[in-house]
């Protein structure tokens, strides 16, 4: 595993504590899996909600709605992620330390397979280790997130 995997897994590990802490503070306790093999087996939590730490949403004015990933650029084939992933989330959690967006992993993938994302301004994105859409965030808080929680 490559320094910057490790170094986005620990950033995301990290974010992902973050949320479980304010979705608790609103009575949503999620009881979330450490070891791979139930990651893998199940998802990344009992309650079946995926989370993402999006660090450059607050500059890029978009939210990264990730599609396919890998551990390594030199990698040559994508695997599916995010809201592709085959596991029990049914609910894609996404934000950064100020606010956090709550979609239905099932209309994302509607948005991503009809193109609508194009039609309010977004655009598909490939980087070396993961591929995805762009939903710019005024329009997520308008129209797409079924809740959205502002960090103080």
């Amino acid at each position: 595993m490559n320094e910057y995997y490790k170094q986005k897994l620990e950033q995301g590990l990290t974010y992902q504590d973050f949320v479980v802490e304010q979705l608790y503070n609103i009575g949503l306790p999620i009881i979330s899996y450490s070891s791979k093999k139930y990651q893998h087996l199940i998802g990344e939590n009992k309650c079946g909600f995926e989370i993402k730490y999006d660090d450059r949403m607050k500059i890029s004015g978009n939210i990264y709605i990730e599609i396919a990933e890998k551990s390594n650029p030199a990698n040559k084939e994508y695997y599916p992620s995010g809201i592709y992933r085959n596991d029990n989330t049914w609910l894609y959690i996404i934000g950064d330390y100020n606010i956090i967006f709550i979609f239905s992993k099932k209309h994302l993938r509607n948005i991503y397979e009809n193109q609508q994302y194009k039609k309010f301004g977004g655009r598909e994105v490939e980087i070396p280790t993961s591929k995805g859409f762009l939903i710019p965030v005024k329009y997520a808080e308008e129209k797409l997130a079924i809740k959205i929680i502002r960090c103080s």
